[in-house]
């Protein structure tokens, strides 16, 4: 009897995750397409950034110098990060469906008595900062020189 009950806990829930990983591949799909673009400074400025958060266009109206370079460098950077938590939020709004049928399955602790509760057991990542680093804090190169790095190099050619 306890067999025949854990077979079929376990039948459901191999068809949750079956049915779990057609709904992630699918919502990859999606999600890869997602994009946000922000208008900013009466449409002087438009940024879009694709599902990572990544600027991936930048278009500026002929009135743009207009504006001093220090406004035109704040507001873009504004812009970019209200267009990433545009699509980050449209990014969880496509993943809450799944997240409702995930919790919805039985966890393992439920099914196997003494068992860990895996999600639990996960850690969650510290959001990323939204301010550029600290110059105390940039680290010394071998020459003794503190100072950002970039991988864009000074080209005067």
């Amino acid at each position: 009897m306890v067999n025949e009950r854990l077979h079929a806990d376990m039948a459901t829930m191999l068809e949750g995750l079956g049915e779990q990983l057609r709904g992630i591949a699918e919502l990859q799909k999606q999600r890869s397409q997602l994009t946000a673009t922000v208008t900013a400074c009466d449409k002087r400025i438009e940024v879009t950034v694709n599902a990572d958060g990544i600027l991936i266009a930048t278009r500026f109206a002929d009135d743009v110098l207009d504006l001093s370079i220090e406004e035109i460098a704040d507001t873009v950077t504004a812009a970019v990060q209200q267009a990433a938590a545009e699509v980050a939020q449209r990014s969880r709004d496509l993943m809450a469906p799944l997240l409702e049928r995930k919790n919805a399955l039985p966890k393992l602790s439920e099914i196997i008595e003494g068992a860990p509760d895996l999600g639990a057991l996960m850690p969650t990542a510290p959001a990323p900062p939204t301010t550029p680093p600290d110059p105390a804090r940039w680290p010394v190169d071998d020459s003794g020189v503190a100072g950002p790095r970039s991988v864009v190099a000074d080209n005067d050619d």
